[in-house]
């Protein structure tokens, strides 16, 4: 199979008809073979009731309905899972993104050798109070990811090849750092293509402003994760360990400085009675804490089962 189309859905039982007949109309222009995989996450219209019909008229939708809302991140992860084609499309339901798109997309993977490829929404359709967050969350992804060259990450219109989807886990809120994802699995051939964004044609936007708070939160989280999940000692160890020996030497520093003032006839103030003596203790307790947390995540590392599990590309044998 060619293509693999995945569309997870809250609550668009008005956009899947229109959505299912452009589809389909592009892809018979272009002679792919393809599947619709719609995953209703949960929604209290009659989605699902339209996916049923939807299917009824046209063998290549499938459809996977969750008893509730679990949110984008556990629908895409499970669409990945159901999707069969060399190259998978994920795209919203709410008709903002184009399936005009898709045969670019495909021949970028095809024929560009590209692992990934995010649309980026050069001109969008939405206020000010979501385009401007947009562009610093996106300037920041690009700095702590190092993939310099995407301008839209949180995109829903990626195409990737269907290798990547086999060894990435999107969970929570990841889908905003798929192709971060992608990166810490190994597949570096990650490309962009700016595509056409649609004004929202039926229904409300799903997000909120706490999305940017939270892509923040999961951004730090992956980063961390990414660099340190396999060796926690090396950050909290180091850091622990920073932390004990300034304490350590400001004690140090108090004490000499009674004894310099006491041999010099000054006036000195007991050592307990300086701020900078708790200050120092203060760093030397939190030094020890941190790296004790590093060797209780070395422990729990060395004993995971998945300690040794590699991304492995081919083999020869």
């Amino acid at each position: 199979m060619d293509i693999s189309i995945v569309v997870p859905l809250y609550n668009e039982a008005e956009s899947l008809p229109e959505l299912e007949a452009w589809i389909a109309r592009v892809m018979s222009e272009h002679g792919f073979s393809y599947e619709i995989v719609f995953v209703n996450d949960g929604s209290t219209d009659n989605s699902w009731e339209v996916i049923k019909e939807l299917r009824a008229k046209n063998g290549a939708v499938k459809g996977i309905s969750f008893r509730r809302n679990y949110g984008k991140s556990p629908a895409l992860n499970t669409g990945f899972g159901a999707a069969q084609g060399d190259v998978v499309i994920t795209m919203d339901a709410d008709l903002q993104d184009s399936p005009d798109e898709i045969p670019e997309l495909y021949r970028m993977i095809k024929e560009e050798g590209y692992d990934l490829v995010s649309g980026y929404k050069q001109k969008r359709y939405d206020p000010l109070s979501k385009t401007i967050p947009t562009k610093l969350f996106n300037a920041t992804a690009r700095k702590v990811t190092g993939i310099k060259n995407l301008h839209d990450f949180n995109c829903g219109l990626k195409a990737y090849r269907h290798k990547v989807i086999e060894h990435i886990e999107v969970y929570g809120d990841m889908h905003r750092y798929i192709p971060y994802l992608a990166k810490l699995a190994g597949f570096s051939r990650i490309g962009e293509k700016v595509v056409h964004h649609q004004a929202r044609k039926y229904g409300k936007t799903k997000f909120g402003l706490d999305r940017f708070v939270n892509g923040y939160l999961d951004l730090m989280t992956l980063w961390f994760t990414g660099k340190f999940g396999g060796k926690p000692m090396h950050f909290f160890g180091l850091l622990g360990s920073l932390m004990f020996i300034l304490g350590f030497l400001a004690v140090i520093a108090v004490g000499a400085i009674k004894l310099y003032n006491m041999h010099a006839g000054n006036h000195y103030i007991l050592v307990t009675d300086s701020p900078y003596f708790y200050l120092a203790l203060t760093l030397m307790l939190l030094g020890s804490q941190f790296f004790l947390a590093g060797f209780v995540g070395e422990l729990v590392a060395r004993n995971s089962p998945r300690r040794n599990d590699y991304e492995i590309d081919e083999t020869l044998s």
